[in-house]
């Protein structure tokens, strides 16, 4: 999951102000939500995009945006300093568990609604994700008829794959791909993790095949086809909120659900491009999302 990538300008939310102070603050504030986020634009997208509508319903807001890693947010909602916040609930469930095999949704979100503490739990996941998926372009797509990584078993042997290194021996990776789906490719190209590098050997038809996130909007910039994975060799990555109970009221809770239910992978990819291609300001295309399927 990309957790480092630089943060785009976010305009005010017309929530209560940011807080600000010690970062480790616990304890939670009565009668009051506040909404945290990790430090990478799709999470602050997100975050706004819960802040805004629980806005719209009424609830006192305040923001905790860019405060950094899942150790130190995981730390916050524990503790209530933070409400809730827009996790990932398969790289959730590989903070707390790293042996972990759950791959589908309902298996990741039973055994984090095990493993998390009394304080914690998660709302309902939305059938977005960002996860690892096997991309090629359309005209390799459209050549090979190719709409699912099963569909690769004829040419993968004439194909060189890219991905990050630890895409060579991870089992969500070569390992993983070769078990479930019987496939060998011709070599390996050692490359970046989702970034630059990938999208211009893809281009430049060095590699045929690379691994990039679902949301990534390269994917509609250059016409990209994302492989289904029906053998789940890549787990589960809903956007799913993770929240302090004692703050979550049923107001807060209902909303949170209905934005969940109502965002997918294709808006979170359209949502990403506005702001990564089109510059525009993270609230603007979170506000626009949020009045268009009718929760603002």
């Amino acid at each position: 999951m990309r957790k480092t990538a630089a943060l785009l300008p976010v305009a005010a939310l017309t929530v209560t102000a940011c807080t600000s102070g010690n970062p480790l603050q616990p304890g939670p504030k009565k009668g009051q939500v506040t909404v945290g986020s990790a430090n990478f634009p799709e999470n602050v997208l997100l975050a706004d995009i819960y802040a805004s509508a629980l806005s719209a319903k009424g609830v006192k807001v305040a923001t905790k945006f860019n405060v950094g890693s899942r150790e130190v947010l995981y730390q916050q909602v524990q503790a209530g300093s933070i409400s809730v916040l827009p996790e990932y609930n398969g790289a959730l469930l590989g903070y707390l568990d790293s042996k972990s095999r759950a791959t589908t949704t309902v298996e990741v979100n039973a055994e984090l609604k095990a493993k998390l503490p009394p304080s914690m739990e998660i709302l309902d996941s939305s059938p977005a994700e960002d996860k690892n998926a096997l991309v090629t372009t359309g005209q390799t797509a459209a050549k090979n008829h190719l709409t699912s990584i099963a569909d690769l078993a004829p040419y993968a042997a004439s194909m060189t794959i890219g991905g990050p290194p630890e895409f060579k021996t991870r089992y969500q990776g070569l390992p993983g791909l070769k078990e479930k789906y019987g496939l060998t490719f011709k070599d390996f190209a050692s490359l970046d993790t989702a970034g630059p590098i990938t999208v211009k050997a893809l281009v430049d038809d060095s590699v045929q095949v690379a691994t990039l996130f679902t949301t990534d909007p390269n994917l509609i910039t250059h016409g990209f086809t994302v492989l289904t994975d029906p053998e789940q060799v890549f787990s589960a990555q809903n956007v799913t909120p993770l929240a302090y109970r004692g703050s979550m009221t049923a107001v807060a809770t209902e909303t949170l659900n209905t934005v969940s239910a109502k965002l997918d992978t294709a808006a979170l990819v359209a949502m990403m491009a506005k702001i990564t291609n089109e510059k525009k300001d993270i609230d603007v295309v979170a506000d626009d999302w949020l009045k268009s399927v009718g929760l603002r």
